[in-house]
């Protein structure tokens, strides 16, 4: 069942007499890999998926699939019988190892003729497919990407963009927010959320949220990354803000000694209207770009994504927040207490105001357990 989390969409594909197969088959073109793949139970066609591997331009293609199916077989049960496009060198080592986490025998296979062989050619022709148009996308994804570097002085087109917000409602379960775009798209496995917690940093205080929230990024930027050789370091920072913030941010990153990386703020237009957005560098510059622009359309939508992910975050705070209780903060009561406690007294509140001998009448709740919590509420002198 766990392989129906990767199925995405059904097609036409004759799958009789096949059974239980995933078929895998790989198309290489100007250092670009796509792998299309089919998956087959019971003879029927239980979907589709097209992959695309980074970082292997210098790889053979024979190490890019025997890497591909090691890592997609982490999670995901092999079935009995894999068809590939191709003879693998490492196949009988891969079927070993695939055959000791499925706990049986796992094939792979080459087909030649009939139904298999039609369905490899039919894969074949959907992996080049794939990767053409993934392509054709990068191109126009390359050519957005150095406008963005024309509009805002930067000395290429960025390979790392983060986008930050913040979220709260009058003060309350304050959240910031960070996404990250590059070439390929959102890198939505980056995203990162940051409860604000620091005591000096004032409810509904959006200029302090920010920094809370550069300053614990980059501090751990240089401490883990101080060489900047992973690539989690930002080519441009967006900021979801005008002139005010980002004068607090750049003021934020100069403290931190960040002097090369570039900030730009987004803001809305007037009466907020959406096309009509300001863009704001730190020496005071502003520029705007036609309704129409395929760039403004861009920035546009990875702000909103931040926007939408600092929303989620918030209210997934939030909601966690309302469903807390008082007995949440006392220690060693775990969940089976806990609902025996608000069982026994109907709400947290009564228990807080309950006398140490009626705890210890509570079902399931020793006299070191009463004296714990009564304590808590009723701190001695």
């Amino acid at each position: 069942l766990k392989a129906l989390t990767f199925i995405q969409g059904t097609q036409a594909v004759n799958a009789e007499g096949v059974g239980d197969a995933d078929i895998f088959a790989m198309a290489c073109k100007e250092g670009h890999v796509g792998i299309q793949a089919f998956f087959i139970r019971g003879g029927q066609n239980w979907g589709h998926r097209a992959f695309f591997p980074s970082h292997v331009s210098d790889v053979p293609e024979d190490e890019v699939l025997s890497g591909f199916l090691m890592q997609f077989y982490e999670e995901v049960p092999p079935p009995k019988l894999i068809l590939l496009d191709r003879v693998l060198e490492e196949r009988e080592l891969i079927e070993a190892a695939l055959g000791e986490r499925a706990e049986r025998k796992v094939a792979i296979e080459v087909p030649q003729r009939g139904d298999r062989r039609r369905l490899m050619e039919q894969a074949k022709r959907n992996a080049e497919e794939a990767l053409d148009r993934r392509n054709a996308e990068s191109t126009t994804q390359n050519r957005t990407l150095a406008t963005v570097a024309e509009l805002f002085d930067l000395p290429g087109p960025p390979n790392r963009i983060e986008v930050y917000d913040n979220s709260h409602i009058m003060g309350t379960n304050m959240v910031g927010a960070m996404i990250v775009a590059g070439p390929e798209g959102f890198r939505k496995g980056q995203y990162r959320k940051f409860n604000i917690k620091r005591p000096e940093t004032a409810p509904g205080d959006d200029f302090a949220m920010m920094r809370e929230v550069l300053e614990r990024r980059f501090q751990r930027l240089e401490t883990e990354d101080p060489d900047r050789t992973s690539g989690e370091w930002p080519d441009l920072l967006l900021i979801d803000g005008g002139e005010g913030q980002v004068s607090a941010v750049y003021k934020v990153m100069e403290e931190m000694g960040v002097h090369d990386v570039p900030v730009v703020g987004i803001s809305k237009g007037p009466d907020r209207n959406a096309g009509r957005e300001h863009f704001h560098l730190p020496d005071g510059r502003e520029s705007m770009l036609p309704v129409n622009s395929p760039v403004l359309f861009y920035l546009q939508r990875i702000r909103d994504e931040a926007h939408r992910f600092a929303i989620g975050a918030h209210r997934a705070k939030r909601a966690k927040a309302a469903i807390s209780s008082p007995l949440d903060e006392v220690a060693g009561i775990g969940p089976a207490r806990k609902k025996a406690l608000l069982m026994h007294f109907g709400t947290a509140k009564a228990v807080r105001g309950a006398a140490l001998e009626d705890l210890q009448k509570a079902p399931g709740v020793s006299v070191a357990v009463a004296r714990t919590v009564y304590d808590h509420f009723h701190p001695r002198g």
